[in-house]
């Protein structure tokens, strides 16, 4: 498995990240700890979550994806061979939220907890928090970082002003600095990151982990029409969004370079990520132990030259 340095923090992590939301949410305990054992079976050990996956899920609190992740490394013995990443700031409910000192101090502690670890390999900022100075998230970190509890920071949905504000105060102050950023970006989905968000990761040396990285599957080429929304919840709510002529027309590009690779669409488009220069890995995720298999062929998937301009050609 290929590797790629985050930022400047010297944390190598795969080219891929396995995307923990579903665990405890669409797949219960048993069947998470055996796709978590196929996933770092196959070489992948770079794993991201958040406090609030899955708050959303009816009669869920937040914290379950964290808790069966904890449950399985605890029953494995396998923390010293995970990179695992987990975030802060979203919505848990009862007033916790944001990204002041007092409620990142709670806040890592009922990760660490739930995650039955000392320390976080990677500890982000899950959204921006302009209700509170920078300088004081920064330095709630640093104290977490000088404390052995967290490794390196990163941010997540920050626009390119707010990172390169975080990215000064850091320069300025000696304060820990974001090392890596989470934004959404795949072939149906560009504009939020391509532009000025790139031009600060690129300038700043900033690793990029994209999430959303198969467009809520419709990358995947599972849905072809409206008649398709109806596969799955999460079809139902994200996929009109690409059903359009740009979404069909990279559809069929994706079609034609999977004639021509023998590839599956879902590993054409996280290789096309992966070819991308400034991105480090895209964060994918499954929910059986096959579909791993399409993560790993996509880390040893290279598209030439000529597909790649290809696909941005039809997703321009």
């Amino acid at each position: 498995m290929k590797h790629r340095q985050l930022g400047r923090s010297g944390l190598s992590v795969p080219i891929l990240c396995f995307g923990c939301n579903v665990l405890g949410w669409t797949v219960d305990e048993a069947a998470s700890f055996r796709l978590l054992d196929k996933v770092l079976d196959s070489g992948l050990n770079f794993l991201d979550t958040a406090d609030v996956y899955s708050r959303w899920a009816p009669g869920h609190s937040g914290g379950e994806s964290e808790t069966i992740i904890g449950k399985w490394m605890t029953a494995r013995g396998n923390r010293d061979r995970i990179i695992l990443a987990t975030k802060v700031g979203w919505d848990m409910g009862d007033g916790k939220i944001g990204l002041k000192a007092d409620y990142i101090a709670r806040a890592v502690e009922d990760s660490l907890r739930r995650l039955q670890t000392d320390h976080i390999d990677l500890y982000q900022s899950h959204r921006d928090d302009p209700t509170t100075p920078q300088e004081e998230t920064l330095a709630a970190y640093d104290k977490l970082i000088k404390a052995g509890k967290v490794r390196v920071i990163g941010a997540s949905n920050f626009s390119a002003e707010r990172l390169q504000s975080a990215l000064d105060i850091s320069n300025k102050t000696g304060l820990p600095r974001y090392e890596s950023l989470q934004p959404e970006y795949n072939l149906a989905k560009r504009s939020v990151y391509e532009g000025a968000l790139q031009g600060v990761c690129e300038a700043n040396e900033v690793g990029v982990i994209t999430f959303f990285s198969l467009a809520a599957g419709f990358l995947t080429g599972k849905y072809r029409s409206e008649a398709d929304f109806g596969k799955s919840p999460r079809g139902q709510r994200a996929i009109p969004e690409y059903m359009n002529a740009r979404g069909l027309r990279i559809l069929a590009a994706l079609d034609e370079v999977a004639r021509e690779t023998g590839a599956e669409l879902a590993a054409i488009a996280l290789a096309w990520l992966m070819a991308k220069p400034s991105v480090t890995a895209p964060i994918a995720s499954a929910t059986k132990p096959e579909h791993v298999d399409t993560l790993v062929a996509a880390t040893r998937l290279e598209l030439s030259r000529d597909q790649v301009a290809q696909l941005d050609a039809a997703s321009a």
